[in-house]
């Protein structure tokens, strides 16, 4: 077995294992310590500092992102959310207007109605809020395996700040990569 088919069943069983945990975690317990990351986002120069943020929906257990979103347009932020082509594999950001007003997208998860005049162009935004089922001290990523963030951060450019989100079991001390791992500038955790 070569090098890359023993990183990828590596990532399937992380994968396997931390998914299994967000999911049997009580709903109490993960909206509590969503809270305590909220806060330390909050907190953070970069958020401060940002206009226009990219979120993501939570969804499986995730990192609870829905007050985020509320209290961050609350404060002025412009927010985003990405739209999935499957048939191109790509995420494309989308402004929205109302958070109540999302259809349930590929995967189940949801996600704006697409609409080209809506569509941000990288160049735009300033802070994007970055989901994985885990993460390493060295803030590499392992997402549910699509790859539609690993194709969509290169293109941000390098004064946007990358922040990935987790609760502390989804951080790992090292997380098998391959080149086209894209690792988050920042990490929050619980």
């Amino acid at each position: 077995m070569g090098i890359i088919e023993v990183t990828e069943r590596l990532k399937k069983e992380i994968r396997k294992q931390v998914l299994n945990d967000l999911r049997n975690q009580k709903e109490e317990e993960r909206l509590r310590k969503s809270l305590v990351i909220q806060e330390r986002l909050f907190a953070l120069p970069e958020f401060f500092n940002s206009k226009t943020i990219l979120f993501y929906v939570s969804f499986d257990g995730e990192v609870e992102t829905s007050d985020m979103m509320k209290q961050a347009k609350n404060i002025g932020k412009t927010i985003g959310l990405p739209y999935i082509f499957k048939k191109t594999k790509q995420l494309i950001p989308v402004l929205i207007g109302n958070l109540e007003n999302l259809e349930v997208g590929l995967y189940g998860i949801k996600q704006p109605s697409y609409d080209p005049e809506l569509c941000l162009v990288p160049e735009e935004i300033d802070l994007c809020v970055v989901p994985g089922v885990a993460f390493d001290r060295a803030r590499h990523r392992l997402g549910r395996g699509a790859g539609y963030y690993d194709r969509f951060l290169p293109t941000l450019p390098p004064r946007t700040h990358t922040i990935g989100l987790a609760f502390q079991f989804q951080v790992f001390d090292c997380l098998p990569t391959q080149d086209h791992d894209v690792p988050v500038s920042h990490l929050i955790y619980d």
